[in-house]
């Protein structure tokens, strides 16, 4: 089995429906959500529930095809699913990565349950977003003490053997789309969070269990929202639990401790999946910055001749190239992640190798982009600044890129976290 490189119809019909979204709803209003940080943009999120919904799913997540056709099994296709949502990703973030990140659906909340949950979990919870109402997840893992290093957790659940519910105290920070997922808005559906907590500390990570956590729920509650660098028409959240009292079947996975590594493996089977997206992302916020630039310095007329030696280019035909190979090859990384995730190969090393690649590629592009376009670049009367503030975020979120590196390490060389930290 190989990777196909050229772009499948339904992808490529998917990505010009959403390059015009993105021409035409998210570039127009990027520069006014950045300046009014927190504004909710309801009617990008209604109107892209209401053609989700019409496409035959409710967010964006990985669907598989169907393969009957009048009652007959087709021929099976090659799956595409991650590497559709890749691209519709690249697109959307390529719009405004603010936006795409406030578009409706599960986000790494559905990405946890479709990961660590059983077949009813996934058929309870991730039905709500193909209903009405646009609804949010999300993930609640990092806290004041345990940031990239996940293991170091101390939200507690304890189960109240009397009325079989798990109570769960903790403060849980930088929760992305935290508010809109789990605060009660009229325009929304019931969201969730997953909140990452422990059931035995003295078991580390064997003790470690996602806990789906419900909208409206009492005893949790945001407290705080983060003014931002970048991705400011998203929020990020601060939620605490006390005393938060969550059903006993909310629980991913065995509520039984065992001298294993399972409930932490929960968690990084749900950012093998998700770090090619984030990839993805970045990638998308890249690409406009390199776009950019191009057609600015075409209108000026300088030329990018491609195919001289380097020694006979100018220094900005340098630059521009080598942004361009470095986008290329970072989306190939991508593609390769997110191919195996389809095909059910295990992709820890791929998944984080392409967070990092993007991540770094993404913040000096866009870097770059600001150093050739000058004053221009710097002006807030153009995006080119807005992405490239909005670029750090991917090398920070769902793993920083030097906790990435160590997964990449120990993977090659075959390591412990213990061994190699």
């Amino acid at each position: 089995m190989s990777i196909e490189f050229e772009t499948p119809k339904p992808i490529a019909q998917i990505q010009f429906v959403l390059k015009t979204v993105a021409e035409n709803m998210m570039r127009s209003q990027s520069r006014a959500f950045d300046e009014n940080e927190h504004e909710i943009p309801f009617s990008y999120i209604e109107f892209m529930h209401t053609a989700m919904r019409s496409m035959g799913g409710g967010s964006l997540a990985p669907k598989e095809e169907k393969q009957k056709e009048g009652g007959e099994l087709k021929e099976k296709r090659p799956p595409i699913a991650y590497q559709s949502l890749a691209a519709q990703i690249e697109m959307l973030s390529w719009g405004d990565v603010g936006f795409y990140l406030v578009t409706p659906g599960g986000g790494l909340g559905a990405a946890a349950v479709q990961s660590a949950g059983s077949a009813e979990q996934r058929a309870k919870f991730l039905a709500r977003f193909a209903e009405e109402k646009p609804t949010f997840a999300a993930m609640c893992m990092t806290e004041a003490g345990a940031g990239s290093d996940t293991s170091a957790i101390r939200t507690r659940a304890v189960l109240d053997e009397a009325t079989k519910e798990w109570v769960i105290n903790g403060e849980k920070i930088f929760v992305t789309g935290g508010d809109k997922s789990f605060k009660e808005y009229e325009q929304f559906g019931k969201g969730f969070v997953v909140v990452w907590a422990s059931i035995d500390p003295t078991a580390g990570r064997s003790g470690m269990r996602a806990f789906v956590v419900e909208a409206g729920t009492k005893g949790v509650s945001v407290t705080k929202l983060e003014h931002k660098l970048g991705i400011r028409a998203s929020d990020t959240a601060s939620i605490v639990l006390v005393d938060a009292r969550v059903p006993y079947d909310n629980i991913l996975g065995s509520p039984t401790v065992e001298k294993t590594t399972t409930g932490f493996k929960g968690a990084m089977a749900t950012f093998d999946a998700t770090r090619p997206l984030v990839a993805a992302s970045g990638i998308g916020v890249a690409r406009a910055a390199v776009e950019y630039v191009k057609e600015q310095l075409a209108e000026k007329g300088v030329e990018i001749r491609y195919g001289l030696p380097r020694q006979k280019m100018t220094s900005i035909e340098r630059d521009v190239i080598e942004m361009e190979i470095q986008l290329r090859s970072a989306w190939l990384m991508v593609l390769k992640a997110v191919w195996m995730a389809d095909n059910k190969k295990p992709n820890a090393l791929e998944s984080s190798m392409s967070k990092v690649k993007s991540g770094d590629v993404v913040t000096k592009i866009t870097q770059k982009a600001v150093e050739i376009m000058g004053p221009l670049g710097y002006s807030r009367e153009f995006l080119l600044e807005k992405w490239f503030r909005d670029a750090k975020i991917t090398d920070i979120y769902e793993g920083t890129g030097q906790i990435n590196r160590l997964v990449v390490a120990r993977q090659i060389l075959g390591y412990s976290g213990k061994e190699l930290r």
